[in-house]
């Protein structure tokens, strides 16, 4: 069970910028299902590739959890990183061992998931609503109901049993647990997940933040969205079209400032269920501006945070193709002349105010958006600057951003991670002043005594990346920040 000790001196839950310190968070690491992955049912699963799982988790994700304790829970890793290292027996990462962090601060969902299983109820609810969902036999309800609810957890979130044998498909996205929810201020958001891949990851979810202890002070807080009332009369022709279908994963939504919620609409968010949050914060006055940006509907895309995430106060790191650079770029290079249409044609910003949902103002351009914000919003004092993915040059702003150089997670202002082969982004947040350091010497500097999270700034960190990258997926993707300081 995750200590509870702090509860009484910190809220457990608020989230009110993408860039004020970070303190608490979901994550959660490759399990055995992402080994489960073939070829033949890779991109029904969502998965663009397939991994190579011991490396990801020794050479790669290690990495993240590493930086993430070291920065929000460092007493359960300073002086022990060199036993920790990528040649240890792994058993400090697993959390269903007794050498585990059990971290308050840095949580991996499957943790709560086996707390909530301990309750007997609850297991047999869950069985039976998992066993539906995955049209599994009676018999294997009674099976899974045998297990103790630390292995029971991994099998609902890896499909297989400890011989390894599958009983239903893996859930390689889970890793990215932004998806599964957002914090906003003292609210918490559920997802409805756009690919039947991902609906087991919505009922866990769903079942954690209704049952966990931890959450236990925000029943009234965990907002879900509605669907469309009449969607069951409609054909499945109407019920797949964007005015009806209400779907919605966390990578498109942003807590970007106390009063101020972003929402993309995007190839897994429509533009109904951005309306129906939007409703629901303003009813709860949660928030006084939403702003709803719509991307190309593209895999390449998928959320808005794959095209732009906040690095500092005045800080961005965005595609330049979704920019208004995307023009000069063009003018640049003579292959451009014959690319299809400008996909910037297909971006759309409008920002709407609570009373006067009826009246958006339109926002031409990214760089406009997010300057605003800067300014006055979170009231930054220096000049804004933009980080474009790839140095902006062609072809490599494109490259990059497939490989989520957008897609960076702040772990406090200026201090960002991301991956280590976006080397043209690399080159870019050097030339914008930002010290450009790898997962592993950084922790070695900690070790030493030479820097600590607290005195850091300005500084991009990567992380080793061949294999997660392959899971089309950054930091932002990979964290469910529940608690950041007020900015």
């Amino acid at each position: 069970m995750i200590d509870m000790h702090l509860k009484s001196e910190l809220p457990y839950i608020n989230v009110s910028s993408e860039i004020g310190t970070l303190k608490r968070l979901l994550i959660h690491s490759p399990d055995r299902g992402l080994g489960k992955v073939v070829p033949s049912k890779a991109q029904d699963w969502l998965f663009e590739d397939i991994v190579h799982l011991d490396m990801m988790r020794r050479d790669e994700y290690d990495y993240y959890v590493k930086i993430l304790l070291y920065f929000l829970d460092p007493d359960k890793v300073r002086g022990n990183i060199a036993k920790i290292g990528p040649d240890s027996d792994r058993s400090f990462f697993k959390p269903d061992h007794t050498a585990y962090f059990k971290s308050d601060k840095v949580i991996d969902i499957q943790s709560l998931l086996a707390d909530i299983l301990a309750d007997e109820a609850i297991r047999i609810r869950l069985i039976a609503a998992i066993c539906g969902i995955e049209r599994t036999s009676f018999r294997t309800q009674q099976q899974l109901n045998q297990h103790e609810p630390a292995e029971l957890a991994k099998i609902m979130i890896s499909g297989s049993l400890p011989d390894l044998t599958m009983l239903f498909a893996p859930l390689p996205n889970f890793i990215f647990t932004r998806d599964i929810g957002i914090v906003i201020n003292d609210h918490i958001l559920l997802n409805k997940p756009a690919k039947l891949a991902r609906t087991r990851e919505a009922l866990l979810a769903q079942y954690i933040f209704f049952h966990h202890s931890l959450f236990a002070d925000y029943q009234d807080k965990i907002i879900e969205i509605p669907d469309n009332e009449h969607a069951f009369l409609l054909p499945d022709a109407d019920i797949n079209r964007d005015i009806t279908r209400s779907t919605l994963e966390g990578g498109d939504v942003m807590m970007i400032a106390k009063r101020h919620l972003m929402i993309g609409v995007s190839e897994r968010t429509t533009l109904y269920a951005a309306q129906q949050v939007m409703r629901l914060v303003f009813s709860k006055n949660l928030v006084d501006k939403v702003t709803v940006i719509k991307i190309p509907k593209k895999r390449d895309y998928m959320h808005i945070d794959t095209v732009f995430t906040q690095v500092k106060r005045n800080v961005w790191v965005l595609l330049g193709a979704l920019a208004r650079t995307g023009d000069e770029a063009r003018k640049r290079d003579v292959i451009h002349f014959f690319a299809p249409k400008d996909v910037s044609e297909d971006l759309k910003i409008l920002q709407f105010m609570k009373g006067l949902e009826h009246k958006p103002i339109e926002i031409e351009n990214l760089e406009d958006l997010l300057a605003d914000i800067s300014i006055n919003d979170l009231g930054a004092t220096e000049p804004v600057q933009f980080i474009y993915s790839g140095n902006n040059e062609f072809p490599f702003g494109a490259r990059e951003q497939w490989t989520d150089s957008c897609n960076l997670l702040a772990l406090k202002d200026g201090v960002v991670v991301g991956y280590d082969r976006n080397e043209k982004t690399a080159d870019a947040f050097r030339a914008a002043g930002f010290e450009v350091i790898g997962a592993g010497k950084l922790l070695e500097r900690f070790e030493r005594g030479q820097s600590s999270p607290d005195t850091i700034e300005n500084t991009f960190i990567m992380l080793p990346s061949a294999e997660l990258s392959r899971a089309r997926g950054g930091s932002h993707c990979m964290s469910l920040p529940l608690l950041r300081e007020e900015i």
